[in-house]
C-alpha cells in the first residue's frame, strides 16, 4: 500500500536555554503546523510515534496531549540521532501495512548547552551502548580530551585524509556550503555565511574539524502527517501529497567493527540502506534532485556522498569542491543548512529533513527552492547504531 506525507511542520531550531518553552510547547507548535498544513483534524489521527532522546519515558504522551486528548496510541521512540526518521518509518509502516490510514510522526529535543557527550549512562562508560564503537576508535587512535562525538568523527576524517588525500579545505567546504544555504532558512539556528578560510580559522574541536564544521546542540521539534492513498482521495489531498517511494533502516554489522572509524561511524550502514531503497523504489541516486543528509560533522557529509553512490570512494572531497552539491550543481545537498547550521535537536532531525524535502518537492521552499525538484532523499544516522534512508517523490 502506498504512503504519503500530506502535512509537515517544524519549530525554529534554537540554541538551548535561549527560549522560554518546554518540549510539549515545541510539539504543540510543530505538530499543530503539520495538521494545519494538511487541513486534517487531530481527531482523525490513529497512531502517534514520538521521538526524543533526553526526556523520561512517556514524554511522548505529555507532548502529544498538547494536540488533543483522543486516547490515541502514542509510542515513545529513541534511536539516538536517527530517532526522528525512526518515528517516520514507524508511521509509514502503520500505513503501508494497512493498519492505519492517518499517522502523525513527531520528534523533539530539549537539550543542554555544550558538546554532546559520548553516550555513557551516569558517567559509567562501560555501560554505554556505544562503548564498543569508541573502543574501535581508541584502539586505532587513542582517546583524547576533545568531545567524544567530535573525536570519533574527527578520527574518521583523519583516516579519509590519509587514505584518499582529502584536504582540510575540502572538509571546510562542506561547512561553508551548509552555512551559506541556511542564510535562506528562517527555521535555522544559524544564518551566518562563512568562507572556507573562515571555517578553517574557527576554533579546532578535534583536528581537523573546526567549530563551524560541527553541528550544535539545539532545541526544537518537527512533525509529518503520513496517510494512505485512500485517505488522500477521501480528503482531497492530492495537492499536498508527497509519496514515500522507498525507505529502509539498517543497523551495525560486523563490517562496522573492523577497525576503521569510517566504518564505525556508519558508512556501511548508510550504503546498505541506500541499496535497499534503490532496489525497492526502482530509482537511483541519478534520479534524485535534492538531498537532506546527516552532516553532524563535515566529514560525515563526505562519507555519505560515497555511501549513497554520488561518487566513488575517496572522491567526495573533490565532489564538494567542484560545486556539484550546491545550487547549479548536480544535486543540492542540505538546502536547509543541514545539521551544521540548521541545528541538531536529536529527536527532531530526521523529521525536519522530511519537512524540508516536502517543501522542496511542492515548490514551497522560497529563496532556497531547488528548481524543478521532483525526487528527494533523506539520510539520518545514529551512532550506536541506525541508518535510515528515505526516498520521496512528488508526481508532476
Amino acid at each position: 500500500m502506498k504512503s504519503y506525507i500530506v502535512g509537515v511542520g517544524m519549530t525554529r531550531f534554537e540554541k538551548p536555554e535561549s527560549r522560554d518553552w518546554q518540549y510539549w510547547d515545541m510539539v504543540g507548535e510543530a505538530g499543530g503546523a503539520a495538521l494545519a498544513d494538511a487541513g486534517v483534524d487531530y481527531g482523525l489521527v490513529e497512531q502517534v510515534p514520538v521521538g526524543y532522546c533526553f526526556q523520561p519515558s512517556t514524554a511522548g504522551q505529555r507532548a502529544a496531549y498538547e494536540l488533543g486528548l483522543t486516547g490515541v496510541p502514542v509510542y515513545n521512540v529513541n534511536n539516538n540521532c536517527a530517532t526522528g526518521s525512526t518515528a517516520l518509518m514507524m508511521a509509514r509502516q502503520f500505513v503501508q501495512g494497512g493498519i492505519s490510514d492517518c499517522v502523525l510522526a513527531v520528534g523533539f529535543e530539549k537539550m543542554k548547552r555544550g558538546a554532546l557527550g559520548g553516550g555513557a549512562d551516569g558517567g559509567d562508560f562501560k555501560t554505554s551502548p556505544v562503548a564498543r564503537h569508541y573502543g574501535i576508535m581508541a584502539a586505532a587512535h587513542g582517546f583524547e580530551m576533545s568531545p567524544p562525538t567530535a573525536q570519533i568523527f574527527g578520527n574518521a576524517a583523519r583516516e579519509h585524509m590519509e587514505r584518499y588525500g582529502t584536504t582540510p579545505a575540502q572538509l571546510a567546504a562542506v561547512g561553508a556550503k551548509n552555512h551559506r544555504h541556511s542564510a535562506n532558512n528562517p527555521n535555522a539556528q544559524f544564518q551566518d555565511v562563512y568562507t572556507v578560510e573562515e571555517v578553517l580559522a574557527a576554533k579546532t574541536i578535534h583536528d581537523p574539524l573546526t567549530k563551524l564544521q560541527c553541528s550544535p546542540t539545539s532545541d526544537g521539534a518537527a512533525a509529518a502527517l503520513v496517510v494512505s492513498e485512500r485517505f488522500v482521495v477521501a480528503h482531497g489531498l492530492h495537492a499536498k501529497a508527497v509519496e514515500i517511494v522507498g525507505q529502509a533502516m539498517t543497523t551495525d554489522t560486523a563490517e562496522s567493527f573492523g577497525g576503521s572509524c569510517i566504518d564505525v561511524v556508519g558508512k556501511p550502514m548508510t550504503a546498505a540502506a541506500a541499496r535497499r531503497v534503490y532496489e525497492d523504489s526502482g530509482l537511483g541516486i541519478e534520479d534524485v534532485d535534492v538531498v537532506e543528509l546527516h552532516d553532524c560533522f563535515s566529514v560525515n557529509e563526505l562519507l555519505t556522498y560515497e555511501a549513497l553512490g554520488m561518487c566513488a570512494d575517496g572522491a567526495s572531497g573533490k565532489l564538494v569542491e567542484s560545486g556539484a552539491t550546491t545550487y547549479g550543481g548536480r544535486w543540492v545537498v542540505n538546502p536547509s543548512g543541514g545539521l551544521i547550521s540548521k541545528g541538531h535537536p536529536l529527536g527532531a532531525t530526521g523529521l525536519a529533513q522530511a519537512a524540508e524535502l516536502v517543501w522542496q518537492l511542492r515548490g514551497e521552499a522560497g529563496p532556497r527552492q531547488v528548481p524543478a525538484a521532483r525526487v528527494g532523499l533523506a539520510h539520518n544516522i545514529g551512532l550506536g547504531g541506525a541508518a535510515v534512508v528515505t526516498l520521496l517523490r512528488r508526481e508532476a
